[in-house]
């Protein structure tokens, strides 16, 4: 084996063993033997296991930064741009659990900028340019733009932190909840969230039936409550003018009773 392979060997079993044990449940002399090797070589190679972990974790780093950042300039709409961005954190999650496992635990000091803080920090850097552009389009204050960044990391963060464990639903559908949320809020949530724009128009246009079949019953019901309060106001207004003539031939009772 080269000098190249076993670097690579002992990269891959101690992002194995980080990843199940952390940095300070795993020893040197565990990684090495699990590679074959003699404790010597792992010293040589990374000076000890705090330099294993650095570049273990800022590979990781690396390759989910760079996942996401070409999923959020790799699309034109603004939709478009978060379902990608969602769906690679996810897909990263599900590829790869052992390097996810290790970026979301606390930082060490070995690690050097390859921390799931700054990450996130990154990441929000670039939603945040994203969101300041698409502010000024919209005639919004851009000064709350790093704000909204750090809101829609956050979302997304947490979300794939809760689903590393629990694998359920599926990440596309997970991705389509999350952009349900971010982009239409809790007011305007769709029943059925895709990421298909053909199933999304489809359920658009049935929650639009919905909404006029709805209007449209409400209306009749509108219009029948009327109906029977118009009947009431009758009912009331003849039996107010029967009362008033009862109260006529009381206080004259010789006169003769009106018709008509």
């Amino acid at each position: 084996m080269t000098g190249k392979e076993r670097r690579e060997q002992l990269l891959e079993i101690g992002r194995t063993l980080f990843a199940e044990r952390g940095l300070d449940g795993t020893s040197v002399e565990e990684i090495a033997s699990a590679a074959g090797v003699s404790k010597p070589v792992v010293y040589e190679h990374f000076g000890g296991k705090e330099g294993l972990y650095a570049v273990v974790v800022d590979r990781e780093f690396e390759k989910l930064l760079a996942l996401v950042t070409e999923a959020l300039n790799s699309a034109i709409h603004y939709r478009s741009k978060l379902e990608k961005a969602a769906l690679a954190l996810l897909e990263y999650i599900e590829e790869s659990p052992d390097g996810f496992r290790i970026l979301v635990r606390d930082s060490h000091g070995g690690t050097g900028t390859g921390s799931y803080a700054s990450l996130l920090s990154e990441i929000a850097g670039e939603v945040e340019h994203i969101l300041a552009q698409e502010f000024d389009r919209h005639e919004y204050d851009d000064r709350f733009s790093p704000m909204y960044a750090q809101m829609l990391v956050g979302m997304v963060a947490l979300t794939g932190q809760w689903w590393l464990d629990v694998r359920k639903p599926k990440r596309e559908e997970v991705a389509a909840h999350v952009v349900n949320l971010a982009w239409n809020g809790l007011s305007g949530l769709e029943p059925r969230p895709s990421l298909d724009p053909r199933r999304r128009r489809k359920e658009l246009e049935r929650m639009g039936k919905r909404a006029e079949k709805a209007a449209a019953k409400a209306e009749k019901a509108e219009e029948k409550a009327a109906a029977r309060a118009e009947k009431a106001e009758e009912k009331a207004a003849a039996k107010a003018e029967r009362a008033e003539r009862k109260g006529r031939r009381d206080d004259f009772p010789g006169a003769a009773p009106t018709t008509g």
